[in-house]
């Protein structure tokens, strides 16, 4: 099997002042080309794990690389391969789309003419063209999560983080960004998703991994996963027997 392009070692992390670890052993490798989804519920560790793994927390002790840079030894590297894409909104709302997406492509090394070109490329693929000189205020919710989309991946990352890309979104919304995260898959950027939706995550995730109380609890395909547990009829069902301490593994 080839190298892993994400790979954690025993990741510990405990705030100050905390009694318990926010996240604790911590050991996973994800895939080149894999959408990996991390699922649990609120305080699970989520956050903190995606956090660390971008560089704006660091860990309490263990080790991570992700496309075979070491945070410890190319942090500047490791953090030029990754685009990160959270639930709040990372734009400028007085900017218009074009010039947000000119601003955060710019900070991440793209310029002159081409980024001009592929911010319109892009918005046109994201059936925001006509909206273009708008400014992002004036958005919908459902507009600005696809803008907000465009502008952690203009730079074509080569691991790209995401967290709830579709929360809040009306149906149109919600199968342009998936569509187009799909297409981004296929091009090779591998993806860890973080999600509430767990129906969404069954047909999007290759491979998924469940976290509870910090720990890494049930790990598969969601194939796997919904065959490990008895009487299992989709995602949901694993989450509520894992949730419950796993009393229905077979």
């Amino acid at each position: 099997m080839n190298q892993p392009i994400i790979h954690i070692e025993q990741l510990y992390k405990k705030y100050r002042h905390a009694d318990t670890y926010a996240v604790e052993n911590i050991n996973l490798s994800v895939q080149k080309g894999e959408t990996f989804g991390l699922l649990g519920p609120n305080g699970a560790g989520k956050t903190t794990l995606i956090s660390i793994l971008c560089g704006l927390i660091q860990p309490t002790s263990g080790n991570f690389s992700i496309n075979g840079f070491n945070y410890l030894t190319s942090a500047m590297e490791l953090k030029k391969s990754i685009g990160v894409v959270s639930q709040e909104y990372a734009l400028y709302p007085t900017l218009t789309a074009k010039e947000n997406l000119a601003y955060f492509g710019s900070m991440n090394g793209l310029k002159g003419n081409d980024l001009h070109k592929l911010v319109d490329q892009s918005l046109e693929r994201m059936d925001l063209g006509r909206f273009a000189k708008k400014r992002v205020d004036t958005f919908s919710g459902g507009m600005k999560r696809r803008v907000n989309l465009l502008a952690g991946t203009l730079h074509n990352p080569k691991v790209l983080f995401l967290d709830e890309p579709t929360v809040g979104v009306d149906v149109k919304s919600k199968n342009t960004i998936i569509t187009y995260l799909k297409e981004l898959n296929q091009g090779g950027t591998t993806i860890v998703y973080t999600s509430h939706h767990m129906v969404e995550a069954q047909e999007f995730c290759t491979r998924i991994a469940f976290i509870e109380s910090g720990k890494i609890v049930k790990e598969g395909s969601p194939k796997q996963l919904i065959d490990s547990v008895a009487q299992a009829r989709n995602l949901e069902d694993v989450f509520i027997d894992v949730m419950n301490g796993g009393q229905h593994v077979v």
